[in-house]
């Protein structure tokens, strides 16, 4: 799995990190010195979330800022159980069944 967010396509940069030795100016030193510069990537702030996609609830990596901008649309809590729902379906299947079908002329 990539380390990249799927809405902005941000995604790892390369930088460095810098050693420094002495002690600055300021505080009285001869001044701070680079030791060891060791090469370094940045990731993103990935999460998880929860998206409503086309009216269908899946889960995608995206990047804090995208969130914090406001380019997700969270997919509402569930407040309803499995079983629940079943009992909704097969009532509104019934429903169905018994209807009479209206003729078209």
């Amino acid at each position: 799995m990539s380390r990249q967010c799927e809405l902005t396509g941000v995604g790892p940069i390369k930088g460095s990190h810098i050693w420094r030795s002495g002690k600055a100016k300021k505080k009285g030193g001869i001044g701070t010195h680079i030791t060891a510069i060791t090469k370094r990537r940045f990731l993103p702030n990935l999460q998880r979330v929860k998206v409503l996609i086309n009216g269908e609830v899946r889960y995608i990596r995206v990047s804090a800022k995208a969130i914090k901008k406001g380019l997700v649309l969270k997919a509402p809590n569930r407040r309803w159980s499995k079983a629940q729902q079943a009992e909704a379906v097969a009532a509104a299947a019934a429903a169905a069944a018994a209807a009479p079908a209206k003729a078209v002329s």
